[in-house]
């Protein structure tokens, strides 16, 4: 079943925020198509999901690897509905042993405790979701009998949406995965998996366009997967297919045809709270961030200029994926810095997951799972696989930030620094161009965080400037992006 672009465009929901708030009651469909690859999409024939795709935004992604979690359903679909990573929901395989849902519940729990009148429905096709990640508090949970599969699914969603009156509806379909592991995700039945699942998704965005109530709602749809595939068939491991993911959504502040970079897995159930109008607690330490809410960042803005690589070997030779050439307002001091080594690497980098996870596999560069988009990163350990005179002793400086004199601001940023001595790594904070002062300092290993520092202003200063001082040699790394000073 195809939906017609001038459906799609009216699921897309162009009103003004003010009316759409005034007019519309906000519902949200989530569905998750099991091992599905964003390029295979583009290959398959699926003009439902090409469709959504060009009247709602693309935003591909990539999931961590262990030792956070292998690429796995249990520790995926756990991320995308609970919208933490697994190092907080503790889900790391399909056991889902040490899981923490009590702390980090499901979203259409979330949905039940802040607004109980509100109807919930989770449905899959893989019954471990709906037995034990969503929760009992969700109105209709149902696990479709295996002889069903997705035909079951697609059916008890369509009606759901087309005879009851759902708020938030969760779904997730299972065949791509099937195909994946049986044929490889380079074969044509996997391609056929994509066709069948997108007639699926049809369906339900009929029943949804369909509904008597339809035009005085306000739909946000989203369509990601849990992890990918192997051209063999298979996932679980580190590589590049196993860790892709992908989020379509169409609704309300969707720019049609647009591409994002910075939505990551978690931000599926962060974005369907916040289109419901539920506030986010943030004693819920939710790593998620909603679509609707970009943050802003200085180095996001360096992506049109990033360039291919120049000694790297391990990334591919047309990625985009790395400059040394800092934002507007921010500079890079590298006048203590060795000479030699490898030119991607020399002093602060700005880089994606993308490039610098394929500089090389499996030494936790994938567990930057907090970072968005581009990311600054001084890596000794890549620096060094030339051969190197000196040692890497690197400074990035921000722009200046305005702070008011005698008051008390916040230093936030994401962070993930491996360490081995003698590395250190030094964060500063320098008032009016004064001599910088040390905030923090890294001598151990810090995983992929949200820093927030608290800062003493002091009296008369006007505004601040960040510095971080890498120093080491062939050792691990340092990264750090969406850098802020707020009162």
């Amino acid at each position: 079943m195809l939906i017609g672009a001038a459906t799609l465009a009216a699921l897309a929901g162009p009103l003004p925020a003010v009316a759409r708030a005034a007019a519309k009651t906000p519902k949200v469909l989530v569905i998750g198509v099991d091992g599905a690859l964003l390029s295979r999409i583009k290959d398959a024939d699926a003009p439902n999901l090409d469709m959504l795709m060009a009247t709602g935004l693309t935003a591909p992604s990539a999931l961590y690897t262990n030792p956070m979690a292998p690429t796995m359903s249990g520790p995926g679909w756990s991320t995308i509905i609970t919208g933490v990573w697994p190092d907080k929901h503790k889900v790391k395989d399909n056991n889902f042993t040490g899981q923490q849902f009590a702390r980090y519940p499901d979203f259409l729990t979330r949905i039940e405790t802040a607004r109980p009148a509100l109807r919930t429905c989770a449905v899959s096709s893989w019954a471990p979701l709906t037995d034990t990640v969503f929760s009992s508090k969700v109105d209709t949970r149902i696990s479709t009998p295996g002889a069903e599969y997705d035909t079951g699914t697609t059916s008890r969603v369509v009606a759901e949406l087309g005879s009851g009156n759902p708020d938030a509806v969760f779904v997730q379909l299972d065949n791509v995965d099937h195909a994946g592991h049986s044929y490889g995700a380079a074969g044509r039945q996997y391609l056929d998996a994509i066709h069948g699942v997108d007639r699926q998704i049809g369906q339900m965005l009929a029943a949804v366009n369909g509904r008597s109530t339809y035009g005085s709602e306000d739909w946000l749809i989203m369509v990601t997967t849990d992890h990918g595939h192997t051209d063999a068939g298979g996932h679980g491991g580190s590589s590049r297919p196993e860790r892709e993911t992908f989020l379509i959504a169409t609704g309300p502040t969707v720019t049609a045809g647009s591409t994002r970079h910075d939505i990551r897995m978690p931000d599926v159930a962060a974005s369907a709270l916040a289109h419901l109008g539920i506030a986010i607690d943030p004693a819920w330490d939710l790593d998620g961030r909603p679509l609707q809410q970009p943050g802003p960042d200085d180095f996001a803005a360096l992506r049109g200029s990033l360039l291919t690589r120049t000694d790297e070997t391990g990334t591919g030779a047309d990625v985009l994926g790395y400059t040394h050439t800092p934002p507007s307002g921010w500079s890079i001091d590298n006048s203590r810095m060795g000479t030699g080594g490898v030119t991607e690497w020399r002093g602060w980098s700005f880089t994606t997951d993308e490039f610098w996870t394929a500089a090389q596999r499996d030494q936790q560069r994938e567990c930057h799972v907090r970072a968005r988009n581009v990311f600054a990163v001084a890596d000794g350990d890549e620096w060094s696989d030339k051969a190197v005179s000196g040692i890497f002793d690197s400074t990035l400086t921000s722009r200046a930030y305005p702070v008011d004199g005698g008051a008390t601001a916040t230093l936030t940023y994401t962070t993930f620094y491996r360490h081995e001595a003698p590395q250190k790594g030094d964060v500063l904070v320098s008032y009016d161009g004064g001599a910088p002062v040390s905030v923090r300092t890294y001598t151990a290993d810090a995983t992929s965080r949200v820093e927030r520092i608290a800062l003493r202003v002091p009296a008369g200063a006007t505004s601040a400037r960040v510095h971080f001082r890498y120093t080491g040699g062939n050792n691990w790394f340092w990264a750090v992006s969406e850098v802020s000073i707020s009162g």
